[in-house]
């Protein structure tokens, strides 16, 4: 089961994808204001990043690692508006890909949830941690994936 989600992700090399790349380089790409688009790839890691930025603003409020799984659960079923929708903040730089499907974005969206609840809390206190939570105020490329006030 694990391979199959594994491989729904684009991979970079067999030892970490997309989702390891962008939980990796989060803390210092979150504070662009631009991105230079190359490939298909940059926008999955755009896409990835603005999640990653969703979830903080939900893991941030949790009192345990239990209650955060359950968050970002919820969170990843979340219908969001995706590349090509009216509503998604980053049309200019995404087209509406005919062939890719929403459950493909829904497990990339998942696997990136349980990756990154694995992170943030601390195994000490069962408490988010400060290291990833400051980074909520903060909006790469000036974006969010959510509606604001949400």
């Amino acid at each position: 089961r694990e391979n199959s989600i594994q491989r729904t992700c684009p991979q970079r090399d067999k030892d970490t994808d997309i989702v390891d790349k962008a939980m990796y380089y989060f803390k210092s790409n979150v504070f662009f204001k631009n991105c230079e688009i190359k490939n298909e790839a940059t926008r999955t890691l755009i896409y990835i990043t603005l999640y990653i930025s969703e979830c903080l603003k939900k893991l941030q409020k949790c009192n345990s690692k239990i209650q955060g799984k359950k968050e970002i659960y919820t969170l990843g079923i979340t219908n969001f508006p995706t590349p090509g929708e009216p509503r998604f903040s980053l049309n200019i730089i995404y087209a509406k890909c005919p062939n890719k499907r929403e459950d493909e974005v829904m497990r990339l969206r998942q696997q990136t949830g349980l990756r990154l609840g694995e992170k943030v809390f601390d195994p000490q206190n069962d408490k988010p941690s400060k290291w990833w939570t400051c980074f909520v105020k903060r909006q790469f490329m000036n974006k969010s994936l959510s509606a604001p006030g949400q």
